[in-house]
């Protein structure tokens, strides 16, 4: 009974979104996570849009989720959700409802699982499932020393080839310290790429 309970609540949060474009939030453990509350402010700010949050373990180290204005969904959630063969799949379902995932901050970890298709979490799941003809928007952010890795522009590039769109990274001083490319966009930069994506309003000349 515990499950079932534990089923219908999940699914009921995304059957009641109330928006009519839906954005999908992941979050990753660059410390740049701490502008998870900030950015789905901002975003819930634009017209019609609903938001969900998927967070990886190491990002949750990052924020308040009291600070965060929506669900947020963890690995904990997928593997609670699904106890019978007849059960949905969270990142199935995340999928399903999501039209735009975003990925703010991505950080190097994950942008190497994403680009050799690995899929060993919540976030890397719902990415692996995701339909391509969808937008899925992702922002870097890492230490300028691993940015300049080699490794780093072909993992870059080899996103953008399955059709993700980049949100470039940015110079400034670091949290470390450093000083130099690898901080992530601002929030105000992602939302006004967010808001590229968001469904034309009619215009006057049309309605009747």
């Amino acid at each position: 009974m515990q499950s079932d309970h534990l089923v219908s609540s999940q699914l009921t949060d995304l059957l009641k979104s109330s928006g009519t474009f839906r954005v999908l939030v992941g979050v990753t453990g660059s410390v740049a996570a701490l502008k998870l509350p900030l950015l789905v402010s901002e975003l819930l700010q634009l017209p019609g849009v609903d938001v969900r949050v998927v967070t990886t373990e190491h990002a949750k180290h990052f924020y308040n989720p009291s600070d965060v204005p929506v669900k947020i969904y963890t690995d904990k959630d997928e593997w609670e959700l699904w106890t019978h063969r007849s059960d949905p799949v969270l990142h199935i379902e995340l999928r399903r409802w999501a039209d735009l995932l975003i990925i703010a901050p991505l950080d190097a970890n994950t942008l190497g699982k994403i680009a050799n298709g690995i899929c060993d979490n919540l976030l890397t799941c719902v990415v692996r499932a995701w339909d391509t003809s969808r937008p899925l928007l992702f922002c870097p952010a890492m230490n300028t020393a691993m940015w300049l890795h080699p490794i780093t522009a072909l993992q870059i590039s080899r996103l953008k080839e399955f059709g993700y769109v980049e949100v470039p990274c940015i110079a400034k001083k670091l949290v470390c310290g450093d000083e130099g490319k690898g901080a992530m966009a601002e929030v105000a930069t992602i939302v006004s790429v967010v808001r590229q994506y968001l469904p034309k309003p009619e215009s006057s000349s049309q309605k009747t």
